[in-house]
C-alpha cells in the first residue's frame, strides 16, 4: 500500500511539471505569462513593470532554466528559489518578473482544484471590492466631467494627479488648480485620493498637504519619493491627512522602515511588481499589525487586477483597490480587451462582487493576446522638463 501511494505521488508529481513558461509584451504597457504544465494546465500572470517590458522579459531566461521541470503546486518553494537563488535580489526588475511568475503558478493551482484563489487562502472576509478609477490624465484637467462619467459607470471614488511638473520650490500659485480640483470633485459627493506622483519635494509637499486638509481627499499618495523616508516621516507629523505609498517598493524588507517609523497609513503593494500574491499577502500581514490600511497599486492589465481582487477578499486591513478601467495609459487596448469574462469586473455602488471564477478569476482570451504579441509594443514614460529646462518628475 506504501508502494502504491508512492507511485501515485510520483505520477501526480510529474504530471504537474512545468514543461513551458512564455511572455507576451501586450498594448499597452504589459507583460502577460503563461505557464503549463506537463498534464496541459495552464496559469496566466501579469509581469508588467511599465517601460522595462524587455527587461523583465530578460529575467525569464534564467527563470526558465530553474523551473522548467519544478513541480507548480510547489509554490512557495518556487517563490524562496526565485528571490534568494540568484544570489542578487530585490529590485523593479526581479521581482517584476517573480511577481509574473507567481501570479501564473496561483491561477494554475486554483483552476486544477477548480476554485477561486482566495478560497487557497482561508476564504474571504468580504463579499464586494470597493474600487476607485483614475480621472484627470497625467497633466489633470476636465476633471468634473471625468468624475460624472466615473460615477455613471457605477464608481463612488476616483484618483487624480495632484499637481503637474512642479519645481523644487515654486510659488503658492502652483496649487490654486489642484485645490480647485478637488474642491469640484468633492462637490459630486466623491471620495478623491491625490496622487502627488513623487513630483513633488519636501518644501511644496508641505505647503501643498497643508492646503488640502480642509477638502479631505481620501489620501494622498507619494507625497515624496519613497526613498526619502526622514522627509516622510517629517511630513507625516505635520498633517492629518493619511499617507499612502508603496507601488516603488520590492518586498516586505523595504516596507520595515515605514511600518516601524509611523510614516504611512496607506500601503500601496504592486501585485506585478512587489513578489506577486505570496510576498504582498505577507506585506499585508505586516501592515495589520501596525494598524496601516492595505489598497494595491494596479494601474495594469486584467490578470494583475485579478491577483489584486484575490488579495483584497481575504484581507482584513484592505480598503480599496486601483483599477485601470479607462486610464490615460490605456491606447489602443483597456483594461478588459484581452478578457472572455469581462463581466467580472463590473462595479455597482462603487464596488465589484467577489469573483467566483477558478484561480484569479480572469478568462484570457489566448488568440488575441499572441496576435497582439506579434507586433511590437515599446511604452515609455514621457520625459518632463521645467522653463529652466531642467529635469521634472514625472
Amino acid at each position: 500500500m506504501t508502494e502504491d501511494f508512492g507511485d501515485l505521488t510520483v505520477g501526480a508529481s510529474r504530471s504537474r511539471e512545468i514543461v513551458r513558461i512564455e511572455t507576451f509584451a501586450v498594448a499597452p504597457r504589459w507583460l502577460f505569462v503563461r505557464v503549463e504544465t506537463r498534464d496541459g494546465a495552464v496559469g496566466w500572470g501579469e509581469a508588467s513593470l511599465e517601460g522595462h517590458a524587455e527587461a523583465v522579459d530578460g529575467v525569464f531566461a534564467s527563470l526558465r532554466d530553474r523551473f522548467i521541470g519544478a513541480d507548480a503546486e510547489r509554490i512557495e518553494d518556487v517563490w524562496q528559489i526565485a528571490y534568494r537563488g540568484g544570489f542578487y535580489r530585490g529590485g523593479a526588475v526581479l521581482m517584476s518578473a517573480l511577481s509574473g511568475l507567481d501570479q501564473a503558478l496561483w491561477d494554475l493551482k486554483g483552476r486544477r482544484f477548480g476554485v477561486p484563489v482566495w478560497q487557497l487562502l482561508g476564504g474571504r472576509v468580504r463579499d464586494r471590492v470597493p474600487v476607485y478609477a483614475w480621472i484627470g490624465g497625467d497633466r489633470p484637467n476636465d476633471v468634473v466631467d471625468a468624475a460624472k462619467a466615473r460615477l455613471a459607470q457605477g464608481f463612488k471614488a476616483v484618483k487624480m494627479n495632484a499637481t503637474e511638473e512642479i519645481g523644487w520650490l515654486d510659488g503658492a500659485h502652483a496649487f490654486d488648480e489642484a485645490l480647485e480640483r478637488v474642491a469640484a470633485v468633492r462637490a459630486l459627493d466623491m471620495d478623491v485620493a491625490l496622487d502627488f506622483h513623487g513630483r513633488v519635494h519636501k518644501p511644496m509637499a508641505k505647503q501643498l498637504a497643508a492646503a488640502l486638509e480642509p477638502h479631505r481627499p481620501l489620501f494622498i499618495e507619494e507625497p515624496l519619493l519613497s526613498e526619502n523616508v526622514e522627509g516622510l516621516i517629517q511630513l507625516s507629523r505635520l498633517t492629518t491627512l493619511p499617507i499612502a505609498l508603496g507601488e516603488r517598493l520590492y518586498s516586505r524588507w523595504e516596507y520595515k522602515p515605514f511600518f516601524e517609523s509611523g510614516a504611512v497609513d496607506v500601503i500601496q503593494p504592486d501585485l506585478s511588481h512587489a513578489g506577486g500574491l505570496s510576498e504582498c499577502r505577507r506585506i499585508a500581514a505586516m501592515a495589520e499589525a501596525y494598524d496601516v490600511a492595505v489598497a494595491p497599486h494596479c494601474p495594469l492589465g486584467p490578470i494583475a487586477l485579478g491577483a489584486c481582487m484575490q488579495l483584497a477578499l481575504t484581507t482584513p486591513n484592505f480598503v480599496i483597490q486601483e483599477m485601470s478601467l479607462g486610464i490615460h495609459y490605456n491606447v489602443g487596448h483597456d483594461l478588459l480587451s484581452y478578457m472572455r469574462n469581462p463581466e467580472v469586473f463590473d462595479v455597482k455602488d462603487g464596488m465589484v462582487e467577489a469573483l467566483a471564477g477558478a484561480g484569479l478569476g480572469v478568462e484570457i482570451n489566448e488568440e488575441l493576446v499572441r496576435e497582439v504579441a506579434a507586433q511590437p509594443h515599446n511604452w515609455r514614460n514621457p520625459i518632463w522638463r521645467g522653463a529652466d529646462g531642467s529635469f521634472r518628475e514625472w
